[in-house]
């Protein structure tokens, strides 16, 4: 059984996590610049088996697509070119930045740590992540 890994796709700065090899808990992995994301994902899938990639689907509250969509697309098409076979899918990322502000929070980080965005984004990959794997569970 490989690893999933999710991505929250950012026009200057991309979270990542990754869950064990049995599935079962998202941990946050790190923050790549986009510009080098396709590099880091194709050293990490030769280093570690990876099964699945998510990635986070921004839309508006009223359901459709928001802007970020136009940055996104291009990536997943390059991706899946460069990986034919590795399986994608979307996870809903409403939210998910507001709520690895308030996970930062609670975690009694101090002040500084808490503007840290990288910090954010990999939260937040790690939150979609999660919201994959409980939504697996439930079906």
């Amino acid at each position: 059984m490989g690893r999933i890994l999710a991505i929250d796709y950012g026009r200057k700065r991309t979270g990542i996590a990754v869950t064990d090899p049995m599935q079962i808990i998202a941990n946050g992995l790190t923050t790549v610049r986009t510009h080098d994301l396709m590099d880091f994902l194709t050293d990490y899938t030769q280093k570690e088996s990876v099964e699945k990639i998510i990635i986070g689907l921004p839309k508006q509250m009223d359901n459709t697509p928001s802007e970020s969509m136009k940055y996104i697309e291009p990536f997943v098409r390059n991706f899946q070119k460069k990986f034919p076979d590795m399986p994608l899918e979307y996870v809903d990322e409403r939210f998910t930045s507001v709520i690895a502000q308030r996970t930062i929070i609670e975690a009694g980080l101090k002040k500084k740590d808490r503007q840290n965005k990288a910090l954010v984004d990999e939260v937040s990959a790690t939150i979609i992540l999660q919201t994959y794997l409980e939504n697996k569970r439930l079906f």
